[in-house]
């Protein structure tokens, strides 16, 4: 029943992606920053307090709500496991977003281009080439394919919808506490960081060991080995070395911004990025979600074959 609630939800997320607000888990964030309000008073203690009253209650009654629902009906359970995974996935609207931009690339038309970056990633894009524009399209689609996709598939196979929605969670107290500068809020959100590491790095080797698999192998292993780990983020490093490296495309490299040069290691080998390469960059995401999918497929079968 696992596989078919993760067929479900893929399917409900590709023919109706979740609202932006919705997607951006907007009612979390602002209890997050109720509690960061209450609790931040810079002690490792304080945020260790905040993440557990931020996670634990949502991610048990995720998995509470399962449990309970399932002894009641199979049916109402495998339900309450599509819904919770449709909510912590989102996927389709990165290759919404890489499509349109991809579009207005092909149409010369540099300028929207650049303006729908800039919404996507919520930086200025004013002053990129297409180039460029293309090359942070594909990285925020690698990105964003282990973050909402593999890594949501991977902690729902091992500890059903309540373990996707804690990587989700994780993710977002992550980004919102865990860049908190240290020398005014102390070690509140490191306990945010630490948590979400562990949790990351089997999606991101996952999500890296896939692209090889359904890219160019030894490129990309070489460009994990030798390129990742020159990345500030080295785990996010891994992901955009290997699909880089997969795709046979250049991404990294210094980019212009409003504050003058931003500095970035190269990574990857090959071509420039372009508006295929961005389309490429989504088609090889499906084609590696089509592996773990036929790999789900066969231990659901050999599971219930042996049963």
């Amino acid at each position: 029943m696992s596989f078919l609630a993760l067929l479900a939800a893929l399917l409900l997320d590709y023919f109706q992606p979740l609202p932006a607000h919705v997607r951006a888990y907007t009612w979390f964030s602002r209890y997050a920053h109720y509690l960061e309000q209450q609790f931040n008073a810079g002690a490792h203690r304080h945020g260790l307090l905040a993440w557990l009253l931020a996670v634990v209650p949502l991610a048990s009654l995720a998995t509470a709500g399962y449990l309970f629902l399932d002894q009641l009906n199979t049916l109402l359970g495998w339900l309450w496991s599509v819904a919770v995974l449709y909510l912590a996935m989102g996927f389709r609207f990165l290759g919404v977003n890489a499509a349109s931009i991809a579009s207005a690339l092909r149409g010369q038309k540099l300028d929207e281009a650049r303006e729908q970056l800039g919404k996507w990633l919520g930086r200025d894009a004013s002053l990129l080439s297409a180039s460029e524009v293309a090359k942070l399209g594909i990285e925020e689609i690698l990105r964003g394919a282990y973050q909402h996709l593999f890594g949501v598939i991977i902690w729902f196979a091992v500890f059903g919808p309540g373990g996707a929605l804690f990587y989700r969670l994780c993710q977002i107290l992550s980004l919102k506490w865990g860049e908190l500068d240290e020398r005014e809020f102390g070690d509140f959100g490191k306990v945010a960081t630490r948590v979400f590491a562990w949790m990351d790095w089997v999606p991101l080797h996952v999500s890296a060991i896939s692209f090889a698999v359904v890219g160019d192998f030894e490129d990309a292993m070489y460009c994990w080995r030798s390129q990742a780990g020159q990345w500030t983020q080295r785990g996010v490093g891994i992901v955009l070395a290997s699909g880089a490296g997969a795709m046979g495309v250049k991404l990294g490299d210094a980019i212009p911004g409003r504050d003058g040069i931003e500095p970035r290691p190269e990574l990857g080998l090959g071509d420039e990025a372009d508006a295929d390469y961005l389309d490429s960059a989504v088609s090889m995401v499906w084609r590696a979600l089509v592996l773990w999918l036929v790999l789900l497929l066969l231990l659901t079968l050999a599971r219930w074959t042996g049963s």
